[in-house]
């Protein structure tokens, strides 16, 4: 993989490209080394036409549509399972995976105790369902509880969510059902290229210890976990996010030559 192969960037549920319109000066620094970014949006959301099933591969192969022929892929939240997805249906176009506050299943199972209860997404469906706006904020506020810079973070992420078209109410609900039914972990071992999973100490959808669950069922993976940050590492401790980027980064670029 060269510098200039591309990297992708794949927002979470309800928001949209300009999430990655202003990255924080680490941040960027990180994601830097005269590689372009190439962000991606999901279907329905911002300017991206929607599909018309809540299918997994179905958002993947749109979202592979308009990707370079060859890059990193890097997801958060939900863009980080459809990332997975993407990486796995196509491993000839995903050079390298990172993961940012994602998971294989987000929510709870009987052997994966460490994700969201389900009640509590159905709770968000019904009032997304009800009331759209409200639901879409509620969970924005969510990504940021227990961050050390939680006022801030969610703040930029109202700023960012308002500065592209609102997310289609359907894709909305589709995202949901994604976050509600899919589940990755078998097909985890067949993942082709090397992956960094970043998490957030203070994460209350994507709890830290999901990456317990990710190495045992996927030894090579590289796993860190930010200290102080909630959902949105990036967002709101972008100089440890872009150090770890960076170095992963710096990795893929060496064991390519």
């Amino acid at each position: 993989m060269s510098g200039g192969a591309g990297l992708v960037l794949i927002h979470g549920w309800g928001m949209n490209a300009a999430v990655w319109a202003e990255l924080p000066g680490p941040l960027a620094a990180g994601l830097a080394a005269g590689r372009p970014l190439v962000p991606v949006e999901l279907p329905g959301h911002g300017a991206a036409p929607g599909v018309l099933a809540a299918d997994l591969d179905a958002w993947a192969d749109a979202c592979l549509a308009t990707a370079p022929t060859r890059s990193v892929w890097l997801g958060w939240s939900l863009g980080g399972m459809v990332a997975l997805a993407a990486a796995l249906r196509a491993p000839h176009r995903v050079a390298g995976l990172i993961l940012m506050t994602a998971t294989p299943r987000f929510v709870q199972a009987p052997d994966w105790p460490a994700a969201m209860a389900g009640g509590t997404l159905a709770q968000f469906h019904a009032g997304l369902l009800a009331e759209p706006a409200v639901t879409l904020d509620r969970f924005l506020a969510l990504q940021v509880r227990g961050s050390e810079a939680a006022r801030e973070t969610l703040r930029t992420l109202r700023r960012e969510l308002a500065a592209r078209p609102a997310p289609d109410p359907r894709a909305l609900e589709q995202g949901l059902d994604l976050l509600r039914d899919c589940d990755l972990r078998p097909r985890l071992s067949d993942l082709a290229c090397p992956s960094l999973w970043l998490f957030g100490s203070h994460d209350t959808l994507v709890p830290a210890a999901v990456g317990r669950g990710v190495a045992g069922l996927l030894p090579d993976a590289r796993i860190e976990i930010i200290r102080g940050a909630a959902h949105a590492p990036f967002l709101s401790h972008p100089a440890e996010t872009g150090a770890l980027i960076g170095a992963f980064l710096a990795g893929l670029e060496a064991g390519a030559r």
